[in-house]
């Protein structure tokens, strides 16, 4: 009985993992070469036509988008290759000088005909084919398996749909934030006591080490961004996209503005020296203050990510009490600071740029502007897409595409104010 429940348990929790985009991707791909090589032995004159699934496999990318664009380029690569192959077997055979000759003339043809990351492969098929006596045999074999791949591999995305990214772009994005908030969190708790510059230092690193995690992020988000173009089971993807792409760069603004803060911390530990960073008052309130942000950057992330939900509505408003609150902290802290600087003038630079940065964090994460950044990016990205395919234009126009848009921006506007 044990074993039955556990085994059970097993079978839930693998029934459960069975929609996550890493399963889904590796059975589509699976499916796509296996599929790929059944043809390919009916058509192919080839005994192991293992150039179908090979490319079946390399076509059937994470998103529709990649797939139909690597498709076309690797079956161009693969047909450049086998004429440069017959080119040079009909004029010099096959030597070790010979040899250097094709692939130099088979990377040139690869960036001639822009075949991008499947330069390589046009030497590949060159060489392959040059290496073989029966040229023409071999040539028409391998265009033909790759063509078999290729079009198995788009095939597979019309009954075996690509998955959609966004919940991993979106879980990225909150996952960045939530170091940022750590990250202000510690610098919070030093700021009222005696903290050597070294310290600081240290901390001035680790906030350039978040553009690591940035440039992760970014990654994801540009996977995510690929998943919602001419993807049939996507609607508002031009909102996703724009919705998660100006939330990571608000991010980025924040956490520029964080390590110039963290600068000004470390200037300011190496002109204190044995004192404290802060007097001791102002210190808490920075404390504080770095605290309500912190809280606020997270607040933002789950906003961005949780844009269509159900959920928007009250995301929004906690990130609108979270900004109230650290504003008015900002305000206690630069009274504090102003009779400092009455009392002592040293440092006054360092002391007002702390409150400029912390400005500057509050702003960019205010919703008022985040609209106002949305509906720029929106109607910035409409104006490219009719400049760069006025043909798609006209056609959204007749088909009543570009109404709907209209109203989605409506709705959009509607539920902003």
């Amino acid at each position: 009985m044990p074993d039955v429940q556990k085994w059970t348990e097993r079978l839930r929790r693998l029934l459960e993992r069975s929609g996550e985009p890493v399963v889904v991707q590796t059975l589509r791909s699976a499916t796509a070469a296996t599929i790929a090589y059944v043809i390919a032995l009916r058509l192919s004159p080839e005994p192991a036509p293992l150039t179908a699934p090979l490319t079946a496999l390399l076509v059937v990318q994470v998103t529709f988008y990649a797939t139909l664009t690597n498709g076309v380029r690797r079956v161009g690569s693969v047909v450049a290759g086998v004429l440069v192959a017959i080119a040079f077997s009909l004029l010099v055979g096959l030597t070790w000088w010979s040899l250097a000759l094709l692939i130099v003339a088979a990377l040139t043809v690869g960036h001639l005909v822009r075949v991008d990351e499947y330069v390589a492969e046009v030497a590949i098929s060159a060489m392959l084919v040059l290496g073989v006596t029966t040229v023409g045999f071999t040539a028409w074999a391998r265009i033909v398996e790759t063509l078999i791949g290729a079009i198995v591999g788009m095939a597979c995305n019309l009954l075996l749909p690509p998955p959609v990214w966004l919940d991993e772009a979106g879980q990225s994005i909150e996952d960045l934030a939530r170091r940022l908030r750590q990250f202000m969190l510690r610098m919070g708790e030093e700021a009222a006591d005696r903290v050597p510059w070294q310290l600081a230092a240290e901390r001035l690193h680790e906030a350039r080490r978040l553009d690591h995690d940035i440039v992760q992020v970014d990654a994801a988000l540009r996977q995510a961004e690929d998943s919602l173009r001419l993807n049939p089971r996507v609607k508002e993807g031009l909102l996703h996209r724009v919705v998660l792409r100006t939330g990571l760069d608000t991010l980025e603004i924040c956490t520029v503005v964080l390590r110039v803060l963290a600068r000004t911390f470390t200037d300011l530990a190496k002109a204190r020296g044995s004192e404290q960073l802060f007097p001791a008052r102002a210190g808490v309130i920075v404390e504080q203050l770095l605290s309500e942000i912190a809280d606020a950057v997270v607040s933002f992330a789950v906003l961005v990510t949780t844009h269509l939900s159900e959920n928007a509505e009250s995301a929004e408003a906690r990130l609108a009490a979270e900004l109230h609150t650290a504003a008015g902290t900002r305000d206690r802290l630069a009274e504090l600071l102003r009779e400092q600087v009455r009392e002592d003038g040293e440092n006054w630079q360092l002391l007002g740029a702390v409150l400029t940065e912390v400005d500057r964090i509050i702003d960019e994460l205010d919703t008022e502007h985040r609209t106002s950044r949305l509906l720029e990016e929106l109607d910035r990205v409409s104006r490219g897409q009719r400049a760069k395919l006025p043909w798609l234009q006209r056609l959204r126009e007749r088909l009543g595409v570009q109404d709907e848009l209209w109203r989605e921006r409506t709705k959009f506007d509607e539920d902003s104010s």
